[in-house]
């Protein structure tokens, strides 16, 4: 029994150290079970930023129709971004809204030329109109290449009132052009005339001067430029516009910080251009000598649906000056590769910070019209 027993108690001392060792390994297991669920599964975790759209910083698209840098109708543009034509960017002041396009590429409707642009959803007419585009914006880019001889070149339109009717042509585009190697540009605007008569092929635009030069100041050569303007806007300065028509009238204010003021009228119901004798010296200059000799209809734009745009509207493309030495840059274009476009400069790309629409009661839709024209 003395022997029997010894050997119980060495055996009862090995139960209990082996009983008194699970517990330890039970409780130490439920603690590394607890930690394990009170714990974060990463400390390093980032949360997604919400994409800032364009109209989170201009609340206005339900007005207008975006055509992209690729031809294509993007439509209402609310909650929406495409990395290569129109998204936001923040300089670290202000969110802006970019629209930018490329040399060359697809285009829409009859245009030779890109862009990447809102267009007003309805028409209004001049007569009866009471309707107003305002905007804040910086040109960020134009093109680097282009002949210097063609007035087109190295220019982007960043806002126009365009007709929808009969000729569609444009009683407004508002440029701006910055030639190689100058710091300043310039801002100018055109009147495009309505053309009398059947015939649009000899239309013609007139160029007022805001801030630097007008449109007919070109190089002697392909590769020469200009003077550069003593009173210019530098690429990244930021300028205003405000475009008004009131009975008939449009008027225009540009204002830019440092520079004076500017303010223009022009009548949309009486031409003042109706003989040959009335077609001004700069058009002499620039567009007749290329068979561009019309005259405009009396009433000018009276009883035509008008509407405006804003965007960038690329002026400077592929094509040959010997088509119109206008128009046709004969730039760059990477046989419409847009990435290598990018890359080397060939390229309009503008900034808006603040933008708005005021649409008068009488404005209408416009019916499908931007899917089909330019």
């Amino acid at each position: 029994m003395k022997n029997y027993f010894k050997l119980g108690n060495k055996h009862g001392n090995t139960v209990a150290q082996i009983l008194f060792f699970s517990c330890l390994v039970f409780l130490n297991s439920c603690k590394n079970n607890e930690d394990k669920t009170t714990t974060p599964k990463s400390t390093n975790t980032v949360k997604a930023q919400k994409t800032v759209y364009a109209s989170h910083v201009i609340p206005f698209f339900n007005h207008w129709k975006l055509i992209l840098g690729d031809g294509s109708n993007a439509g209402i543009a609310n909650n929406f971004e495409h990395k290569n034509f129109f998204y936001t960017t923040n300089d670290g002041k202000n969110n802006w809204v970019v629209f930018k396009a490329p040399n060359g590429g697809d285009t829409h409707g009859t245009s030779n030329n890109t862009r990447t642009e809102l267009a007003q959803a309805k028409k209004w007419y001049p007569k009866t109109a009471n309707d107003k585009l305002e905007a804040t914006l910086k040109v960020m880019n134009v093109s680097a290449t282009g002949d210097a001889r063609v007035a087109a070149s190295y220019a982007v339109v960043v806002g126009q009132i365009h007709s929808a009717d009969k000729h569609e042509n444009e009683p407004l585009k508002i440029f701006y052009k910055k030639f190689p190697g100058h710091k300043k540009g310039s801002v100018f605007w055109h009147y495009e005339i309505n053309t009398d008569g059947e015939d649009n092929s000899k239309r013609w635009d007139y160029s007022t001067a805001v801030w630097g030069h007008n449109f007919s100041v070109v190089g002697d050569t392909e590769n020469t430029y200009p003077e550069e303007p003593e009173v210019g806007i530098a690429l990244g300065e930021e300028f205003s516009y405000k475009v008004e028509v009131k009975n008939g009238i449009m008027s225009l204010t540009f204002s830019s910080k440092g520079h004076p003021t500017k303010t223009f009228t022009k009548n949309l119901l009486v031409s003042s251009y109706t003989t040959k004798d009335s077609i001004p010296a700069q058009t002499q200059a620039l567009f007749v000598p290329i068979g561009q000799d019309g005259v405009e209809r009396k009433n000018a734009y009276a009883g035509e649906g008008c509407f405006f745009k804003l965007g960038a509207y690329n002026q400077t493309n592929g094509k040959s000056p010997e088509v119109n030495k206008n128009w046709c840059s004969g730039a760059e274009t990477h046989n419409g590769n847009i990435q290598k476009q990018y890359a080397d400069g060939n390229y309009a790309e503008v900034w808006f910070k603040t933008a708005s629409i005021t649409v008068s009661n009488t404005a209408v839709s416009n019916q499908g019209y931007f899917d089909k024209n330019d």
